[in-house]
């Protein structure tokens, strides 16, 4: 019998998990459909990925029916604003993450953490911060995908304590990349970055955000996704005020690496997924992306005075030093103990503690020299 998934179904389970009705509006609903349908169509799905998909999806679900509803019931909650935060919008693997979780070792700074954003319900407390009980819940889930593709970890760090991408937020909205990390997609994907409109993943965005500051606030967000770079527009009209900063490095680097690790990703749910198929469907919407933040500042949509750019090779040669320059420019004090913290952590995450992530562009099945022309 052919794997069946049911948006109806979905939310009706959220529903009766919840006991909450409100889903804060029906503009999630198109995502959510266009979804389902390439999951059925297009993902091709093992057994695995189908006994776990379900799950996932009504867990963005449950979160978002949560989120409203304490928003419905605190409405205080929306009147402290997201202040204008600092926006990472690196494509993936220009050193982004790491330097996500630097900007987290500064208490002034808020990072979303990945337990808050699995489970961000209720909202967090400071006085509970560093121990509440969903860390270690996460924490488990987190060591159990890993050993389902152990590879993974010399890919990509992951942790209940370690920054998550607003991806992960949108996600509430599908209207989001995190579900392009999980499953082959090419007709969502082409819907995603072309015709959605991604204004509503923003506000929600901003709601969850606010959610998550309540009760443990910051001086500043510092947020990060290279999802950002197909919303520049709808990123810009929900946070006019927001500070960019922006990772590069050589697309011959980028787009195999990311390959190898969506395709690492894509296995735990399909046998049928390769580099070479990641990297054909990858390839012309990562550039895609590298040319329209290109475009926005051109236009005026990102004024390039808000934003500073990082370029890998300098920042994996000096990152104290990177960072260091960042708070210079926009004249943010970095505490002697703040730096501290970020030496300490960087200490304990080596780049290859794990192992190297080996991947060559070979594996690509692509041509170097019409991508060096293209980008």
């Amino acid at each position: 019998m052919a794997f069946e998934l049911s948006a109806e179904r979905l939310v009706e389970e959220a529903h009766q998990r919840t006991g909450l009705e409100d889903l804060g509006g029906d503009t999630y609903r198109d995502g959510l459909d266009r979804l389902v349908e390439g999951i059925q169509t297009e993902a091709r799905l093992n057994p695995l990925g189908e006994a776990m998909t379900p799950e996932l999806l009504t867990s963005y679900l449950i979160n978002r029916l949560e989120v409203t509803d304490w928003h419905a019931r605190h409405p205080d909650m929306a009147a402290a604003d997201v202040t204008p935060p600092i926006v990472m919008i690196g494509m993936g693997r220009t050193g982004s993450t790491i330097l996500h979780d630097l900007f987290g070792q500064d208490p002034a700074n808020r990072i979303p953490l990945t337990w808050e954003v699995d489970r961000p319900c209720p909202p967090p407390e400071t006085a509970t911060y560093d121990h509440d009980p969903r860390i270690d819940e996460v924490q488990a889930q987190v060591e159990g995908m890993d050993q389902l593709h152990p590879e993974f970890k010399t890919m990509h760090p992951t942790g209940a304590r370690l920054g998550q991408e607003c991806i992960r937020i949108t996600g509430g909205e599908f209207a989001s990349l995190i579900f392009l990390s999980q499953f082959r997609l090419p007709s969502y994907f082409d819907w995603l970055t072309n015709e959605a409109d991604l204004r509503p993943a923003y506000r929600y965005h901003r709601r969850f955000l606010q959610l998550l500051q309540w009760h443990h606030p910051g001086d500043r967000w510092v947020l990060k996704s290279g999802g950002h770079l197909w919303a520049l527009p709808a990123l810009v009209a929900e946070y006019p005020g927001a500070w960019m900063l922006q990772t590069h490095r050589d697309p011959l680097q980028i787009i195999p690496s990311l390959s190898s690790l969506f395709a690492t990703v894509h296995s735990i749910a399909t046998d049928d997924v390769s580099i070479a198929q990641v990297a054909g469907d990858w390839t012309d919407g990562i550039l895609d992306a590298l040319d329209r933040s290109v475009t926005a500042r051109e236009t005026g949509l990102v004024n390039g005075d808000r934003v500073i750019d990082i370029q890998y090779e300098a920042f994996v040669a000096d990152p104290i030093g990177t960072v260091r320059t960042i708070y210079d420019r926009w004249d943010l004090e970095l505490t002697e103990g703040a730096e501290g913290r970020m030496r300490a952590f960087l200490a304990q995450n080596t780049q290859n503690r794990h192992g190297p992530h080996r991947y060559s562009f070979a594996d690509t099945g692509l041509v170097a020299g019409e991508i060096r022309e293209r980008a």
